[in-house]
């Protein structure tokens, strides 16, 4: 009796331990969402398909896994409304999704070449934070592109999982 006593209560303790941790990763604080699942979290299914598309058409396949990240982090940093998602304030930019995100993972490609070709001195996201949300811009009167790249540098964080 004592020997199934026992057996019995370290199975207990074995099953609670597992729901406990269970319930904890539940809970997020456990998880690794990759860049694609942040975007599925924020904008639904049909706008990732759109963001998978613009990335393949916009970032060379073999910077996927490194360029990506960004993408996702500037919408997450940017976080725009319908037709400004990721914050691209061109003229010719239709007020689209797809038009947001393919003009963003373009934006970031490019200036990636371009601080490659410039010898890759400092952090990628403080050079593409320059070109792509300067500091004192006509466009931000309230001075809030200040924490652009501290943002997208800790978003990057969480997205390049």
């Amino acid at each position: 009796m004592k020997e199934t006593l026992k057996i019995l209560l370290s199975s207990l303790l074995g099953y609670a331990l597992w729901l406990a941790l269970a319930f904890y990763a539940l809970s997020g604080a456990v998880s690794a969402q990759t860049h694609y699942e942040h975007i599925v979290a924020k904008d639904g299914l049909t706008k990732a398909t759109e963001y998978v598309n613009a990335i393949r058409d916009n970032i060379r396949p073999e910077l996927h896994s490194k360029l990506a990240p960004y993408v996702s982090a500037i919408r997450y940093a940017e976080n725009g409304g319908k037709g400004r998602e990721y914050g691209i304030l061109h003229p010719r930019v239709k007020p689209t999704y797809r038009s947001q995100a393919g003009w963003c993972a373009a934006t970031v490609q490019k200036n990636y070449d371009r601080w490659v070709k410039a010898g890759s001195k400092g952090e990628f996201v403080v050079f593409l934070g320059k070109r792509y949300c300067p500091v004192g811009a006509d466009n931000d009167p309230n001075g809030l592109n200040k924490h652009w790249i501290k943002n997208v540098r800790r978003l990057y964080a969480k997205h390049s999982r």
